[in-house]
Order: C-alpha cells, then structure tokens, then sequence
C-alpha cells in the first residue's frame, strides 16, 4: 500500500534531487524507496554477527586439518614409548 510522505528539505536540494530522479528517468519517491532499502541492507550488524562473520571468513581462508589414523597415532606412540 502507499501512503503519502511529507519531508521538510531545503530547496535547493529538492531542485537537484528533481533535476537527478529526471536524468535518471526514475521519480522521486522511486528514488527515495531504494535509498531507504539499499541503506538497510548496508546497516550495521550487531557484535555477534561481525564476530561470526570474521570467525567463518577465517575459517574458509585457513588450510585444511590434516586428519589422522587413529591406529597409525597409536602405533607411533607404542613406538616412541617402548622404544
């Protein structure tokens, strides 16, 4: 649903933002709505999700754990211990 909006603006502001949205071949209340959903998009995340972000970005950068045998671990040890 669309509802009318009122802004308090200086004019010469509206006179550019007018002559913009008509080289853009956009209106002016088109403009604003995707100024309003880009904005939120870019809003910032809270501190827990920075920090997840940060965590898995890490994650997929560093190098894979080298996986190993559990009985080729316990014959290493057997080894080195009565050896």
């Amino acid at each position: 649903m669309k509802t009318k909006l009122t802004l308090t603006v200086e004019e010469s502001i509206i006179a550019e933002a007018k002559r913009y949205s008509k080289s853009a071949g956009k209106s002016l209340s088109g403009m604003f709505e995707e100024l309003f959903l880009n904005a939120k998009k870019n809003q910032p995340k809270s501190e827990q999700a920075v920090a997840a972000a940060t965590l898995m970005k890490m994650l997929n950068e560093s190098k894979p754990v080298k996986t190993l045998d559990d009985k080729k671990l316990r014959k290493e040890h057997l080894l080195k211990k009565y050896a």
